[in-house]
């Protein structure tokens, strides 16, 4: 290891910023010793990002030149803040400090040895639909007949493709574990690649994935720029490590090797974007990774109560694969976190509304309220509850459930079993099919305008066009199916979820398991409905209620946030409630089926929860749907936690009213603590995604 010796060109005592009075112990011994390579575990709420900036102000106090100093972040905006922050410090803008994100900065490289990576300077950098764009070309040059059988999108195959280059694994493997589906066609999804890379290099542009994979290629392949640019880099510091993937591991080590002068900070506990290729073994190997690795904890938190760092304390600990530390708090006691059995969702969005309501009237602004949930299909009985009572949300991480697509898609499908002329529903619908587009869809609707109910549409002939008679008779097949039964909104939702449909899901959108799962909620939530009017009423107008809200009151600050966790990483509130918190929902089943995957749900419940700084309420459903009882086991990650730890909430025996087309009937539900007892009758998880895969 080339040696480094940091001198200053003033004197200690001459130093603007009083780095004692404005840091902790734990903080400033990482701004004062944080030579050599550096391992620093910052727990949520230590204060990480104060750390980093003051790391970087005490450099360049010290004598480091700013152009010596490299900043690594996952935001830009993260890095405009850190330099801020840096600015207001010394006083003045650190000019000439590589700050940025991985991708920014990798750009900025390239760009100027364009040439020993076959660019010119003024390469173009594709963005997302920019590189879907490009795929749907390569698809069209190689006379791919998509229309053949549920081919993957552009935006699908993008998403494959970037995976398998971002985890550096081959591409068949990758389709073969994640998308077994197109195992089939893995040969046609290589050319696809193929074409794709070499258009790219034709016209001399390169994608995101490409700035770091070029970036990596050469540092490993050009010694003298790998030795030039570690050179220049005395200081290298990277933020939220635990969410490098290889590829940007590999980069800071090749950056890294002159000096090895690296600090990482980050938190292998909220290690959570695997489906990102995020490898949290780099934060949990730096030690051997990096020679005479010092390692240092942030564990003084300043956000959360001690209750709520107790809980959290004792859900991370059930983790093998970390690095140990106990988060300590530094507000006052408080409340214990609340545990909430509630008798299906509606109770639970009931609850919930309730508590936003009564926490308002105490004086805790609504923007201070979230409410987090693993999945986004999760938030549909909310927000459905939320629209009725006039409480006003912002949904973050995806659009609200009633808008989107594939909801959508199945309420035509719904809407033209109730009205046979409703012509947009479709021409939705028709839309779908393979080998139809608008024309022939319009075409076809001409046709059916003799009928007067969906049966005499379910009897026609139609004359077609061989593709498009084979995208009609699909549907109707999945028609004729909805109608067979008693035509109930759920069981019709269950039917048009499955088969064709299904397929095009996969086909079309890399998030399909999750857009299943959407309509997985919704078909429960349609069991409370017996007449198809009705429930395609109730739907509509609050889908019309919500957009007209949105539209009116486009500055409203009075509204609570939804979000998946995912997207709530980082962020804090006073309120969080965390939902449906049961076994197969919330750790989700198709993540415990991975290797690893229990541990990271574990670290996703521990980011939830300390997201709240005093009021944490943690909420689940006994009974999955309305007129079932199908019971649903509490999370796993609720029965680990010690009694003494939680306040556990016994709401009123609940009388459950059906919503309003169930007026003249009821159902009795009774509670126990935590619904230990009713759990022996938990239904096998993913019955539904194999139950509408069957039909």
């Amino acid at each position: 290891m080339k040696e480094f010796t940091l001198k200053p060109s003033i004197s200690d005592g001459n130093l603007q910023i009083d780095y004692q009075k404005e840091l902790n112990a734990e903080q400033m011994d990482v701004v004062q010793d944080g030579e050599g390579s550096c391992l620093v575990l910052a727990g949520a709420g230590s204060g990480k990002t104060r750390t980093i900036t003051y790391r970087v102000a005490y450099l360049i106090e010290r004598g480091v030149a700013p152009e010596n100093i490299l900043l690594v972040t996952f935001t830009n905006k993260a890095a405009k803040e850190m330099l801020q922050r840096v600015e207001m410090l010394l006083g003045r803008y650190p000019t000439g400090l590589w700050g940025g994100t991985f991708h920014s900065i990798a750009n900025r490289v390239l760009r100027k040895y364009a040439a020993q990576v076959s660019r010119t300077p003024n390469f173009t950098i594709l963005d997302t639909e920019d590189s879907k764009d490009l795929i749907k070309v390569c698809i069209k040059e190689l006379k791919i007949d998509t229309t053949a059988r549920r081919f993957p999108s552009p935006a699908k195959l993008y998403g494959i493709l970037s995976y398998a280059r971002n985890a550096a694994k081959n591409l068949r493997e990758v389709i073969e574990k994640k998308h077994p589906n197109f195992a089939d066609i893995i040969p046609l999804i290589e050319r696809i690649g193929d074409l794709y890379e070499s258009r790219k290099l034709a016209a001399d542009a390169v994608d995101f994935d490409d700035l770091l994979l070029l970036w990596r290629g050469l540092l490993r392949d050009n010694a003298g720029v790998r030795e030039r640019l570690s050179a220049q880099f005395q200081y290298i510091l990277v933020d939220e490590y635990q969410d490098t993937n290889v590829i940007q591991a590999d980069i800071i080590r090749q950056l890294a090797s002159h000096h090895q002068n690296v600090l990482v900070v980050g938190d292998d506990a909220q290690s959570i974007y695997s489906f990102r290729a995020a490898e949290i073994r780099n934060i949990l190997n730096f030690p051997q990774a990096f020679f005479n690795t010092k390692t240092f904890r942030l564990t003084t938190n300043y956000r959360s109560t001690p209750e709520i760092l107790e809980l959290a304390n004792s859900v991370i600990a059930q983790n093998q694969e970390q690095f140990k530390k106990e988060l300590q708090a530094v507000c006052a006691g408080f409340e214990k976190p609340n545990v909430v059995p509630a008798a299906n969702s509606a109770q639970e969005a009931q609850y919930i509304a309730d508590q936003i309501l009564t926490l308002r009237d105490e004086g805790v602004a609504m923007p201070e309220m979230a409410v987090l949930f693993r999945a986004a299909f999760h938030s549909q009985a909310l927000e459905f509850e939320l629209m009725r009572r006039d409480i006003p949300y912002e949904y973050r991480g995806g659009m609200k459930f009633f808008e989107r697509a594939h909801i959508k898609d199945v309420i035509a499908h719904l809407r033209i079993v109730g009205n046979c002329k409703d012509e947009s529903a479709w021409l939705r619908v028709l839309g779908l099919q393979n080998g139809v587009g608008l024309v022939t869809a319009g075409k076809i609707f001409d046709q059916l305008r003799v009928c007067k109910t969906i049966d005499e549409v379910a009897a026609l002939d139609l004359k077609l066009g061989t593709k498009a008679e084979n995208g009609w008779k699909n549907l109707m097949a999945t028609i004729r199916k909805m109608i067979a039964g008693n035509r109930l909104p759920g069981d019709m939702i269950k039917v048009a979820a499955a088969g064709d449909y299904r397929d095009y899901l996969e086909a079309e959108y890399p998030d399909f398991m999750e857009r299943l799962e959407d309509l997985e909620q919704f078909a429960i939530f349609a069991e409370g409905y017996d007449n198809l009017v009705k429930f395609l009423d109730e739907v509509t107008l609050t889908e019309d209620y919500g957009a007209v809200r949105e539209k009116a009151e486009p500055l409203d600050d009075e509204r609570i946030i939804l979000s998946t966790v995912h997207q709530a990483k980082g962020l804090e509130w006073d309120t969080v409630f965390v939902m449906n918190l049961s076994e197969g929902k919330f750790p989700n089943q198709r993540a415990l089926d991975e290797d690893g995957g229990l541990e990271e749900e574990r670290r996703l419940f521990y980011v939830a929860a300390t997201r709240a700084r005093r009021h944490l309420f943690l909420t689940y459903p006994i009974v999955a749907g309305y007129d079932t009882l199908a019971i649903s086991q509490p999370s796993r990650f609720l029965l680990e936690l010690p009694e003494e730890l939680v306040e556990q909430v016994r709401l009123k025996q609940p009388v459950m009213q059906k919503p309003s087309a169930w007026e003249d009937e009821e159902i009795t539900i009774v509670l126990d603590d935590l619904g230990e007892e009713m759990s022996k009758k938990k239904p096998s998880p993913g019955s539904f995604l194999r139950e509408i895969s069957d039909l």
